[in-house]
């Protein structure tokens, strides 16, 4: 995806920018390979070749063959935090929640082909996680790091001196939510854009449910 020019000190340099495009490719196919063959049926060797690279240069990226579906996952997780930092200053925290649960998780605008082909990524390679611990391992980390990352957004977006417990019990109940949410969704045939089953509707609802006793203010 696109976005605004950032300043030129902010700017990745076309090495950091070819990684990222490396990573990434290699993720696509290594989501599609495990979707497809499952967890066992799968080598780092068959993921290389997939994304048309080396094993030399694959182990130069990732460690194991689980490990390389971390860009897929993480990259989704970026696309949130900076949509719920971005949230309109007069939304409660909870509506800022909900309303960047939606932006990430709907595919809309000028990349919903793209924001759908992930979505669809990610239902596949969740629907082999069950079968593969390493795999699990990965989903898991993720969203553990996930959640220490929305602690220091929702801090700034929070009142001044709201209590840290109840920012890091935000922070969980919402980490919670998308995690519940999209390992659900993978298990249906619902559509990425369904308004009642699809991802964002099934977030906001674990949202609304985990996040009912919490009374972070905004600022």
């Amino acid at each position: 995806m696109t976005g605004p020019s950032l300043p030129r000190h902010q700017r990745p340099s076309l090495t950091e920018r070819r990684k990222a495009e490396t990573e990434r490719e290699i993720a696509r196919h290594a989501a599609e390979l495990f979707s497809e063959h499952g967890a066992a049926g799968v080598t780092a060797e068959g993921i290389a070749q997939a994304a048309g690279v080396s094993l030399r240069t694959f182990y130069r990226y990732f460690r194991t063959k689980e490990e390389a579906v971390t860009p897929l996952l993480t990259g989704g997780v970026r696309q949130w935090l900076a949509d719920l930092a971005a949230a309109p200053a007069e939304l409660s925290l909870t509506q800022a929640l909900e309303h960047a649960v939606r932006a990430a998780l709907t595919p809309d605008g000028p990349y919903a082909e793209l924001q759908t082909e992930a979505l669809e990524s990610t239902r596949g390679l969740l629907r082999a996680v069950p079968g593969d611990p390493a795999l699990r391992s990965v989903w898991l980390r993720v969203h553990a790091e996930t959640e220490e990352a929305l602690v220091p957004v929702l801090t700034r977006l929070a009142r001044e001196g709201t209590e840290p417990l109840e920012l890091r019990l935000t922070a969980a109940a919402a980490n919670a939510a998308m995690r519940i949410a999209m390992e659900t969704w993978a298990g249906t045939d619902a559509e990425p854009d369904d308004p009642e089953r699809g991802p964002a509707a099934l977030a906001v609802r674990c949202l609304r449910g985990l996040t009912a006793g919490l009374h972070t203010p905004r600022a």
